[in-house]
């Protein structure tokens, strides 16, 4: 979809990549004329994917430039959602639920396994840049907890054994297997008794 590459400082000069660009304009033209501003959702998305999965000042103002809007507007549009991260994130973003669901199912071991995994808390990216995890709210996946989300995947029923295979197979530069971590297919069932 995009090209993928790190962009480390936050005022860099930004603009999109010449196929990014394209894509860009087939976003927009997807909306009514006079309401091209309704894309910024998706360009800041297609901008935070081209800067190595965050978002720079410079970025944003180039979304703006290129809707035409005032770059507070999408500032406030980046800043609201938390799926746009204003600051540099690891290659691999971890986003592990922590609700009821989860944490019943032992979203707690994940985090201390994450901790033991990457020497590193939430909100901290390590220092050789592949880890950065956030604590978030439902992920909607409950019934296949305890889930985390890495960049655009879903890890499901995970245990702490099955969260550090994925987490070591991200260390050595490898894309785990998604979805569910014991074979179970959506949201089916554990067994025949639904345990």
């Amino acid at each position: 979809m995009s090209q993928s590459h790190t962009h480390t400082h936050p005022h860099a000069p930004f603009s999109f990549t010449p196929a990014n660009r394209k894509l860009a304009e087939e976003i927009i033209a997807r909306y009514p004329q006079g309401r091209e501003a309704s894309a910024v959702l998706p360009l800041l998305d297609l901008a935070q994917r081209q800067c190595g999965n965050w978002l720079p000042q410079t970025a944003i103002e180039h979304v703006a430039e290129v809707l035409d809007l005032a770059p507070i507007r999408v500032l406030e549009v980046a800043s609201f959602y938390t799926m746009f991260n204003r600051k540099p994130v690891g290659r691999a973003f971890v986003q592990l639920c922590r609700t009821t669901p989860c944490w019943l199912r032992g979203s707690e071991e994940l985090v201390a396994t994450y901790k033991r995994i990457t020497d590193c808390g939430p909100r901290a990216t390590t220092p050789d840049g592949v880890f950065t995890l956030l604590e978030v709210e439902c992920l909607g996946a409950c019934s296949n907890a305890p889930v985390v989300q890495i960049n655009d995947d879903f890890y499901e029923d995970l245990t702490a054994e099955s969260f550090a295979e994925v987490l070591e197979a991200f260390k050595r530069g490898e894309k785990p297997k998604a979805g569910s971590q014991i074979g179970r297919v959506s949201s089916e069932p554990l067994g025949r008794d639904g345990e």
